[in-house]
Order: C-alpha cells, then sequence, then structure tokens
C-alpha cells in the first residue's frame, strides 16, 4: 500500500464509521477537519462533533476551522500535505485552493444515488419521498453542490420501517464498506470517473422548521413517510388547542370513518386515529406534549381522560369539527 496522506473531513455520527474504516485499513490519517464544538442541552455546555471525539482517541491531530474557505483556516489543512482529502458530511464548502491540491484529489463519501438528492438531507428526504432504495456515492468534489464525476456507488434498500435513524446507520456502514473496496483502486488509478447526468439532479436542502409540521390533507401513506423520515431527527410536529405536539411515531391504518383531515375519529388504548387526505388514516402511537416527556400514546390518553373525544381536530387551535 502506498504511503498516502490523508486528511480526513467529517462531523457527524455519519462520518465516524468512515474514519474508522480508513484507520482499520491501515490508511495514514494526518489530521482530522470538523465543526467547531457547539453548545448544547440547557447549559449550553460546549460538545464535540462526533468526529472529534472518535480522532482524538487515536491521537489524530485536529482542526476546528469556523470557515474553512478562509485563506488562513484552509493553509493549516494544506500544512499537513495531504495526498487525498476524504469528506463525509463535513458541512462547510471547501475552497479551490483545497480541492486542488493533493495529488488524487478530494473524494466525498455521500448518502445518496447521485445525482438523486444532492445536498444535506438526502436521508430524510429519501425516505420522505417514499423511495424503497436509495444509495452511497463516492465522488470527486467540486465547486458545485454535489455534482462532481462519480467514482463508485452502491445501492441500499429502503425497508417500510425504516426511519431516518435506522438508515442513516445502513448508509454509513455502506459507506464506509465502499471506500475500504474504491481507495486501493484510486491509488492505482484503475478508476474510470463517470460524470453525473445533470439533467436528472435532484436535491435534498437541509430540512427547516416550518417543514416538520404534518400537513394532514396529504395522504396517510404521505404522512407516515413523513414521521418516519423526521424520526428521530428532527422530528415531525401538529398542533392542539394552540399547543404543539411531537410525533415520534404513528402508523397506517385504515379510516373507520370519512372525516376531515387532522380530525380524531378513534382513540384507542394504543393510539389516537386520525383522519387523513385519504383512506388511510395515521394511528398516533408515541408521541410528546409540549412540556411533557415523549410517551406511549396510551399513557398519553390514560392521563389525558375527557379532555380528548372523537370529532376533535389537530392541526388548528378549534377544538372539535
Amino acid at each position: 500500500m502506498p504511503m498516502t496522506n490523508i486528511v480526513f473531513m467529517g462531523t457527524p455520527d455519519f462520518a465516524v464509521p468512515i474514519l474508522r474504516q480508513l484507520l482499520d485499513d491501515g490508511y495514514r490519517v494526518a489530521a482530522v477537519v470538523t465543526q467547531p464544538d457547539k453548545p448544547k442541552g440547557r447549559k449550553r455546555e460546549l460538545v464535540p462533533p462526533p468526529v472529534k471525539v472518535e480522532a482524538e482517541k487515536h491521537g489524530i491531530p485536529v482542526l476546528q476551522p469556523t470557515k474553512v474557505r478562509d485563506p488562513e483556516q484552509y493553509e493549516q489543512v494544506l500544512a499537513f500535505a495531504p495526498d487525498l482529502i476524504v469528506t463525509a458530511a463535513f458541512g462547510q464548502i471547501l475552497p479551490k485552493a483545497l480541492l486542488d491540491a493533493p495529488k488524487y484529489g478530494c473524494i466525498n463519501v455521500h448518502a445518496s444515488l447521485l445525482p438523486e438528492l444532492r445536498g444535506g438531507a438526502p436521508i430524510h428526504y429519501a425516505i420522505w419521498q417514499g423511495k424503497t432504495k436509495t444509495g452511497v456515492t463516492i465522488m470527486y468534489m467540486v465547486e458545485r453542490l454535489d455534482a462532481g464525476d462519480m467514482l463508485a456507488q452502491v445501492e441500499v434498500p429502503i425497508a417500510e420501517t425504516d426511519t431516518v435513524g435506522t438508515l442513516h446507520d445502513k448508509l454509513s456502514a455502506a459507506g464506509a464498506k465502499l471506500l475500504s473496496e474504491t481507495l486501493p483502486l484510486l491509488l492505482e488509478g484503475a478508476v474510470t470517473p463517470v460524470p453525473q447526468d445533470e439533467e436528472k439532479a435532484t436535491y435534498a436542502p437541509n430540512i427547516r422548521r416550518e417543514q416538520e409540521r404534518i400537513d394532514w390533507t396529504q395522504p396517510g401513506e404521505a404522512i407516515y413517510n413523513h414521521i418516519r423520515a423526521f424520526c428521530p431527527w428532527p422530528v415531525t410536529y401538529t398542533t392542539y388547542g394552540g399547543n404543539v405536539w411531537k410525533i415520534w411515531w404513528g402508523e397506517k391504518v385504515p379510516a373507520p370513518s370519512l372525516a376531515p383531515p387532522g380530525t380524531m375519529v378513534a382513540l384507542e388504548d394504543d393510539g389516537i386515529v386520525v383522519a387523513t387526505g385519504n383512506e388511510t388514516a395515521i394511528k398516533i402511537t408515541e408521541l410528546q406534549p409540549a412540556g411533557k416527556k415523549r410517551m406511549a400514546a396510551g399513557e398519553f390518553l390514560r392521563g389525558a381522560g375527557s379532555r380528548l373525544a372523537v370529532g376533535m381536530k389537530l392541526g388548528e387551535d378549534n377544538e372539535r369539527t
């Protein structure tokens, strides 16, 4: 194996198995570049990114530029003389000076079957859009968003019960394996890059707060995909009486009666059945009312008592239809 000097750039949990795979395969990771520590929790204590924690376990130098496009900050990366830069969910756009410097270029491990779902939230959108498969693509990085030539790709099926959490873990593992298989070929010059078909490009921009709200006028199947695409983060929500309910989980069930979307059409021992835009209702089985803990819907109903009744409506402030 050539003594390749690699700089790894990544931030969240998704990138950790990929960094670990590089180390397990015997590559020299000269430095890790990740996002700055961020304040979390009520005390706003600074918490390091998962990739930083992993790098420090192995004694790898860590850089945390606030803006890697600034010359003073990317020069610190170049000081490690990388032959190759590997990125995975780093979270910043790289400047041309970094893209052009390594002998073997800059490559990215991206969680979609490019050119589909370019952007920061491909796993969420794959489930939200009801796809039955997605995958991982390894590509050269360019100055456009996820638009570089592809080096390798692997498909990963999406189960109907997959959440963004379970699919995230599958794709992270698939990405690590694909990188392990691809890197030796890349370093030997045995990979032929394939340009992406721009006409087939779709996008998965970062999730916005307003996208977390459930639209009960959508078909039940679409709402189910929405719930699992946002579980366990950032979590969908609806409103009742002006208060927010986080909807952690639900399931598709036949609608017991026709009612306006958002109407509670049945209160069962294990959930709240809500009308949607078609004949597939959603039974909410796990939720978190404002100011409360996450709980099973049955537990919530036992506590809510007579305050809830069939005919009441979610998604708006009025109490009954």
